[in-house]
């Protein structure tokens, strides 16, 4: 492991996981800058759409990691999978004694020290079509293109047994596009499954309706976002 070595970084901070099965654990978070995807509905453009932050050596972000005193550490994004030095960060944390997730859209593969694999592949609606940061369209023509990589989604999914996979949805249209999708996998429980509506504050009674009966009737989850409804769309949370 090398822990001199460097890595791009949008902010570090400690809070609680707001996502997933890890909802509520006390963790602390190394936002890697840069994304090889451009969501039209990304919380975090300063890691995507205009990547902020400089390079930290891996050996300042484990310490901080130490010195927050929690037992969990979460590597996210922009998306972390398309810096080589992820291999070498997470096995740092690992080795520190640190529970490992790692936040990703699938689309790129890394070794990775990985005790829950977090992945979240992009739908058809997260295509910036329109979006007025992509005057040219070359970002949606780029994004549609790489928002699934069903072999690498695979290897990963082959490669972590404790995951989950959450998808981002903006209505009940999106569920064909997401059983066409599980259709092609393998290796994934009903319960590894979650739903998530679309936006940057707490979703309306109605969208997080139709989410519940569908995670009801499949036996999937339902994702919150307890961040968002605790701190609002805030940085540093």
């Amino acid at each position: 492991m090398n822990s001199g070595a460097s890595i791009p970084v949008a902010e570090t901070f400690l809070s609680i996981q707001g996502e997933g099965k890890l909802t509520g654990v006390p963790s602390y978070f190394v936002r890697v800058s840069g994304c090889n995807l451009r969501c039209v509905w990304c919380d975090t453009p300063y890691a995507s759409w205009s990547p902020e932050g400089e390079a930290v050596e891996i050996g300042e972000l484990v310490r901080g990691a130490e010195s927050c005193g929690v037992r969990h550490a979460v590597v996210t994004g922009g998306e972390p999978m398309i810096f080589a030095q992820v291999t070498a960060l997470t096995r740092a944390l690992r080795e520190a004694g640190l529970h490992v997730t790692v936040e990703t859209a699938g689309t790129v593969h890394r070794e990775v020290a990985c005790d829950l694999l977090s992945l979240s592949p992009k739908l058809g609606n997260s295509t910036p079509v329109g979006d007025p940061r992509d005057p040219s369209g070359e970002w949606a023509a780029r994004h549609g293109v790489r928002r699934l990589n069903l072999p690498v989604l695979q290897r990963l999914i082959d490669e972590h047994p404790d995951r989950q996979v959450k998808f981002v949805v903006s209505s009940p249209a999106d569920l064909h596009e997401i059983d066409d999708l599980l259709s092609q996998l393998s290796g994934l429980a009903p319960s590894d499954i979650m739903l998530m509506p679309e936006g940057i504050t707490v979703p309306d009674p109605v969208s997080v309706r139709w989410a519940v009966n569908e995670c009801l009737r499949r036996g999937w989850r339902y994702c919150h976002r307890l961040h968002v409804e605790l701190f609002g769309n805030t940085r540093g949370t």
